[in-house]
């Protein structure tokens, strides 16, 4: 035997394992470990995304401008609106359905 055949090593052998076997227990593998669990939990229901529910709230409009608002936006944040974007008109004018009706 040659000296050479002694220091080398027998070759490595190449883990056949998936990568997300391989991966430690990061925060980002917990995370999404917990995430499935829930969601194997909930019986695979997902949320889904809001944006649908979002867009059929903004039924307020402001009727010089026509920029959509959401059902929730306070009357003081309307006014607000009304005074910076349109200072010439009249609150009303913007959202007739302030109007108090006497």
């Amino acid at each position: 035997r040659s000296r050479l055949a002694d220091n080398l090593s027998p070759p490595l052998k190449l883990d056949t394992k998936p990568p997300e076997v391989i991966m430690g227990g990061g925060n980002a593998q917990k995370s999404a470990k917990a995430r499935q669990m829930k969601q194997d939990k909930m019986g695979k229901e997902g949320k889904g995304s809001q944006n649908a529910t979002n867009t059929a709230a903004m039924n307020i409009q402001c009727k010089v401008c026509m920029a959509p608002f959401m059902c929730t936006m306070s009357e003081a944040k309307l006014k607000e609106h009304a005074e910076n974007k349109h200072p010439k008109d009249d609150l009303f004018r913007c959202f007739p359905h302030l109007k108090v009706e006497a």
